[in-house]
C-alpha cells in the first residue's frame, strides 16, 4: 500500500538516513494497522493495540495519519441489544479508497469473466457487443463536453473529460507532416485486461471517432507495451485524404508520427 502526506522535516542535525528509516517504519506500521482492520473489520484502538502489540498512543498516531489520507474513517460502534451507559466506543473502518489500496484481483476477475463470455457459442460477437456497450455508456458522460466545445477545441475537451475519469489525457498537435492532433492517454485503468482482450481498445477507438465526428487512428496503446495510448485525429477537411491513402502508407506515416517527439 502507498500512503501520501507522510512528509516530515528532520530535526536539526538529524542524519537523513535516520529520518528515512523512521519514515519506512511508520509506513510499515500503518500498513499493518490498515491490514488488521481489513482482516478483522471495524476495530477500536484497544482492539488494534492488542492485536498488533502496540501502545494505544502509537495506534492513535497511526490512525490519525490514515484518517488524514482517507484510508480509514472513524465512526461510532454499532451496539446490538441493550445499550450500556456512556457513549459507544469509536471504531475505525476502511474507506473505499483504503480497500482499493489492497490487491483485490479485480483485473483477474474481469479477465476471467471476459474469457468465459468469449468461450461461449457466439462469444466473440458477445465480447465485442459488451465492449461497445461499456464504451457507449462511458461516452454519454463525454458527449456534452465535446459538443459544447468549438470545433478546434473538441480534442482538448475530450482529453479533459478523460482526465476526470483517471486517464491522464492530453491533446497536442501531431508531428509534421501529419495534419491533425494526437490524443494521448498516459494512464489506462484497464490496461492489464485490454492486453488480453484488444476488443476493449478497438471499442474505445470507435467511441473517439463517434464523439469527434471523424475518422481516427490508434497509433499506440499501453496494453501493447507502449508508454502512452496515442490516437491520431486529422484536421477537419483532411479526413478523406487520411481514409483514402493506401493502407501501408497510412500505417507507416502514423507510426512515424507516433514515435517522433511532439
Amino acid at each position: 500500500m502507498k500512503y501520501v502526506g507522510e512528509t516530515q522535516e528532520a530535526p536539526m542535525g538529524a542524519p537523513q538516513e535516520e529520518l528515512a528509516a523512521g519514515l519506512r517504519s511508520d509506513r510499515s506500521t500503518r500498513n499493518r494497522v490498515a491490514r488488521s482492520i481489513l482482516d478483522h473489520g471495524p476495530s477500536t484502538v484497544t482492539d488494534l493495540a492488542g492485536r498488533l502489540g502496540l501502545t494505544q498512543a502509537a495506534v492513535r498516531r497511526h490512525l490519525d495519519a490514515l484518517v488524514a489520507d482517507d484510508v480509514v474513517v472513524a465512526r461510532e460502534q454499532r451496539v446490538y441489544g441493550a445499550r450500556t451507559r456512556g457513549r459507544p466506543a469509536k471504531v475505525f473502518a476502511l474507506t473505499d479508497c483504503g480497500r482499493d489500496a489492497f490487491d483485490q484481483s479485480y483485473d483477474k476477475l474481469a479477465a476471467d469473466a471476459l474469457r468465459w463470455i468469449q468461450e461461449q457459442p457466439g462469444g466473440d460477437g458477445a465480447l465485442v457487443a459488451f465492449a461497445r456497450a461499456r464504451l457507449a455508456a462511458q461516452a454519454a458522460g463525454y458527449r456534452a463536453a465535446v459538443e459544447g466545445a468549438p470545433p478546434g477545441g473538441r480534442t482538448a475537451a475530450l482529453a479533459r473529460a478523460l482526465s476526470a475519469d483517471g486517464y491522464a489525457a492530453t491533446a497536442r498537435s501531431a508531428p509534421l507532416p501529419q495534419q491533425g492532433e494526437q490524443l494521448c492517454q498516459h494512464h489506462c485503468p484497464v490496461a492489464h485486461v485490454a492486453e488480453q482482450f484488444p476488443q476493449l481498445c478497438e471499442a474505445e477507438t470507435e467511441m473517439f471517432s463517434q464523439l469527434l465526428g471523424t475518422h481516427v487512428q490508434r497509433l499506440a496503446t499501453i496494453a501493447h507495451g507502449d508508454g502512452v495510448c496515442t490516437t491520431f485525429i486529422p484536421q477537419s477537411g483532411v479526413t478523406n485524404a487520411v481514409e483514402t491513402t493506401p493502407k501501408t502508407d497510412t500505417n507507416a506515416s502514423a507510426r512515424t508520427a507516433g514515435r517522433n517527439p511532439a
